[in-house]
């Protein structure tokens, strides 16, 4: 039995999860031009790739920060958090005042490609074959 690597596993979770958030790209894009358009559009590829953004850089903090001690894993995935917390509101204000966005759009794109990027995670760590005890 091949037992998976750390980074192994960030590999599966960043492709996974990419093609996920091309799929809902595609989607959302489809959806988006038939209810609003291409301004529809636009929204739906902009929802998909920050929400492409946020989830590289999540995996990136854990990627990184595993390689640390404990208290140092939590100081990189805490300090990214916060970070994607600002990226993400100023984002959103930014947007807000952009003529041609059409938010519903955006929020739902951006509500599903996260929600299944998360399912995605989960799952891909859930069936990883890791030893539970390290030599």
């Amino acid at each position: 039995m091949k037992l998976d690597t750390s980074a192994s596993i960030f590999r599966k979770v960043l492709v996974r999860g990419s093609l996920l958030i091309a799929a809902i790209a595609l989607a959302g894009s489809i959806v988006g031009g038939l209810v609003a358009g291409g301004s529809g559009v636009a929204s739906a590829l902009i929802g998909a790739a920050m929400t492409l953004v946020f989830v590289s850089i999540t995996a990136l903090s854990v990627w990184l920060g595993a390689k640390l001690p404990i208290g140092g894993f939590f100081g990189v995935v805490m300090g990214a958090w916060l970070v994607k917390m600002v990226i993400f509101i100023i984002v959103v204000r930014v947007l807000q005042d952009v003529e041609g966005i059409n938010h519903p759009v955006l929020g739902f794109t951006l509500i599903a490609a996260i929600l299944g990027s998360l399912a995605v995670d989960a799952l891909t760590v859930a069936k990883s074959r890791q030893p539970i005890v390290e030599n």
